[in-house]
């Protein structure tokens, strides 16, 4: 079994849940909530490497690429090289608990935030 040595990843000052490794131009962050960790990257061979390395840590099972974390659908364009994140499934479940699915819909402007 190849040994992997120490991970170091930097946490990050305004969450301290997600953390951070580079190496050269390879960038991967780790987000953790509760039992659940995120890997994202930019190099496969990274995330390969600190997969193998968490699971000399603990044990643990690779669910595969991630589409949903904590009700955010995350959506991809590979050949465009877009990540993206929507709320818009939790969006439709409250509307529809509170029965306002059928409410008018409008458009968030920028001028509320200013």
């Amino acid at each position: 079994m190849k040994s992997y040595g120490v991970m170091i990843f930097i946490k990050n000052d305004y969450d301290p849940c997600i953390y951070k490794k580079v190496s050269g131009s390879s960038v991967a962050y780790l987000v953790l909530y509760v039992d659940d960790i995120l890997l994202i990257g930019n190099a496969v061979k990274m995330l390969g490497d600190i997969k193998a390395w968490l699971s000399t840590q603990f044990s643990m099972k690779d669910m595969g690429e991630a589409s949903y974390i904590l009700g955010i659908k995350i959506y991809r364009d590979r050949s465009r090289r877009l990540l993206g994140l929507t709320q818009s499934s939790y969006i439709e479940k409250f509307l529809k608990r509170f029965k306002m699915e059928h409410s008018k819909r409008g458009t968030p402007s920028h001028e509320a935030w200013d």
